[in-house]
């Protein structure tokens, strides 16, 4: 099936299952079988979702936790595959959709940079062209030789994302970026974020701040229980979910929204 040139992300008929182990070890699953109970159990993360995404849009991916937006951001990058169904996606892929992933614990920084920076596509030459502003963005400071397994959170964050935002990407993904980290870091993802949607990249972003959402994003989808359950205005679909919004006039850049953001989820 062939799709129009502006097409950005096509996500068609798509189901993810997972199976839930209840027992680990040899002597639980014994005392399982002789007392009849199940060994596991499987549930779909997504279930027959589907939806397209024009190049430019920018989506507000939301739902309550387990809901399935960061599966389905997993499936969009290529981490994941669908059990059943077809995700097609048009140019490069960047974004932060875990909190240092791609990141090697024994290596520092410095040389996590360059690591990262391959995984999403760079060459060794664009990354060191780019080297100097992605470690201004992330500030670790004299943190940049040393190993990443000893960073906090907040320096995972940083350092992925300061390396994401600099990958010339047709597609940013964004979950996860703002739940660690201190205000002014959040403020200035924020910030480089909507450079990203204003220069006509594809942005899917996952949030549960509702002002938030408003300010950077001209369509909403909601999953529920892994299932497409609104796909459309940002405002009715806000409304349709029913988070609290006690004054939607209020201008993200003042941060209050920005704390109530929180992680991903499966």
């Amino acid at each position: 099936m062939s799709y129009p040139s502006d097409t950005s992300i096509v996500v068609e008929d798509v189901t993810k299952t997972f199976t839930l182990r209840y027992h680990r070890t040899f002597k639980q699953v014994s005392v399982a079988l002789l007392k009849g109970r199940d060994l596991s159990d499987t549930f779909n993360a997504l279930d027959d979702v589907s939806f397209t995404v024009k190049q430019g849009e920018s989506i507000g991916l939301m739902g309550l936790n387990g809901s399935g937006k960061s599966t389905l951001l997993k499936l969009v990058n290529g981490i994941m595959k669908p059990d059943s169904g077809t995700v097609l996606t048009r140019g490069r892929i960047a974004g932060l959709i875990a909190t240092g992933a791609g990141f090697h614990p024994q290596l520092t920084g410095r040389e996590n940079v360059y690591l990262n920076a391959a995984v999403l596509g760079m060459s060794e030459r664009e990354t060191a062209r780019k080297f100097d502003d992605i470690i201004e963005f992330a500030e670790i400071g004299r943190h940049l030789d040393a190993p990443v397994g000893n960073y906090s959170s907040g320096q995972f964050a940083r350092l992925g994302f300061a390396v994401a935002v600099h990958v010339d990407s047709d597609i940013f993904l964004a979950d996860e970026v703002l739940a660690v980290g201190d205000r002014p870091f959040k403020k200035k993802c924020m910030e480089k974020m909507q450079e990203i949607r204003d220069s006509g990249r594809t942005l899917f972003y996952v949030s549960h701040a509702a002002a938030s959402v408003r300010k950077m994003c001209d369509r909403v989808i909601v999953l529920e229980n892994g299932k497409v359950g609104f796909d459309g205005a940002v405002n009715a679909g806000i409304k349709y979910l029913k988070y609290e919004d006690e004054n939607p006039d209020n201008d993200p850049d003042d941060m209050g929204d920005l704390d109530e953001e929180l992680g991903a989820d499966i």
